[in-house]
């Protein structure tokens, strides 16, 4: 499967490197080179571009601009963004903005092809996804076994059932899961996990947590018991709480 792509800096010398990696990727079918992000957003809507090679600081329209417009549109699984820069202190940001890979310049051919192979691997995957999702009957939130998350620039599997309960820190969510000593951290929101966890097997009891209730080891009305790990009931989720022990009981 080739790759439609195209590369987008401001700096001649960069972006003819660039080319010419892309060039050399035989995956890689490369339609277009932009020295400004205003050039590269008309090129979008006209194209259906898989990889954009995407330097930060430009003039007019930044790359990150450029990616939270990509972020915003209903395409934006059909495209996705390998960050090329000099500066270091966007790649929070870069994976805030689910970019495949973040590439510190000056880089190499082989960590090029490295995030360049993330890329067809991220595509693989999706459309092999969206041909089962095509070519099958939708599978029910309470009978999904498993999800994604993206940890570290790459997508990983979570059977759920592993799940023990999760935390979440500001921009950041620790998922615990059994048989393993540390917690895996991803860069998403407590809330928008929430929503893909079915309710009939987990509940939020916190501002700050979210529990397997296959796991629940006790409780009572205030506190559960998880593990060695006991996580308070707050108020403002202690009805559905209550309720639910209800029908433990």
């Amino acid at each position: 499967m080739k790759l439609d792509c195209i590369a987008v800096d401001d700096e001649p010398v960069s972006l003819n490197l660039l080319c010419a990696y892309i060039e050399q990727t035989p995956f890689l079918n490369l339609v277009g080179r932009f020295s400004n992000g205003i050039d590269a957003l008309k090129a979008l809507h006209t194209n259906k571009i898989k990889i954009i090679f995407l330097d930060i600081r430009m003039a007019d329209l930044s790359g990150i601009e450029l990616a939270k417009i990509i972020e915003a549109s209903v395409n934006k699984e059909n495209t996705r963004i390998i960050f090329t820069t000099a500066y270091d202190q966007y790649a929070i940001e870069s994976y805030k903005l689910e970019a495949l890979d973040y590439l510190l310049k000056p880089f190499n051919y082989v960590d090029f092809s490295r995030a360049a192979a993330k890329a067809q691997k991220y595509f693989e995957v999706f459309t092999n996804h969206k041909s089962n999702r095509e070519n099958s009957e939708p599978i029910p939130v309470h009978e999904k076994k498993y999800l994604y998350l993206k940890v570290e620039y790459q997508l990983v599997k979570l059977d759920l059932s592993d799940i023990l309960y999760v935390e979440g820190l500001k921009d950041y969510v620790k998922v615990f899961l059994t048989n393993e000593p540390k917690p895996i951290l991803s860069l998403t929101s407590l809330k928008s996990l929430e929503e893909k966890l079915a309710p009939t097997h987990f509940m939020r009891v916190h501002r700050s947590f979210i529990v397997a209730l296959d796991k629940i080891k006790s409780a009572n009305k205030n506190s559960i018991q998880i593990g060695k790990t006991t996580i308070q009931v707050t108020e403002q989720y202690k009805d559905a709480f209550l309720k639910f022990l209800d029908k433990w009981i």
